[in-house]
């Protein structure tokens, strides 16, 4: 079992930043990969990006590559997402997810919301 907690959300302006946290919890996290995504209201769930947790490695989706990034910190069980020149369209309600085998994540986080305003 995988436990996971976002904070970190909040409104911020067009050209701002955020970072937003994904505390994990539970046994054999480490082999884990751990994603966030997002939703906005009336819209789809859309693939974030993504940090495999024993090594490191990080997928962008093409909508963030350049502006997010996604690390985490070992020693406190800790994924961040961190978010710079966010626009209007990043606002949604964002999840970190965890998946064992590339597949659809096992576990989900509650979300946190992030609004942009113009």
């Amino acid at each position: 079992q995988v436990q996971l907690s976002e904070s970190g959300g909040g409104l911020v302006q067009a050209g701002g930043s955020l970072r937003l946290s994904c505390v994990v919890a539970g046994r054999t996290f480490s082999w884990y990969t751990i994603n966030w995504f997002r939703q906005a209201p009336g819209k789809e769930r859309e693939f974030v990006g993504k940090v495999r947790w024993n090594d490191g490695f990080t997928l962008y989706a093409e909508a963030v590559k350049g502006r997010f990034t996604i690390s985490r910190a070992n020693t406190k069980n800790t994924v961040y997402l961190q978010m710079n020149s966010l626009e209007p369209e990043d606002s949604a309600v964002y999840y970190c997810a965890a998946d064992s085998d590339g597949g659809d994540p096992d576990y989900w986080g509650q979300g946190t919301q992030v609004t942009v305003s113009s």
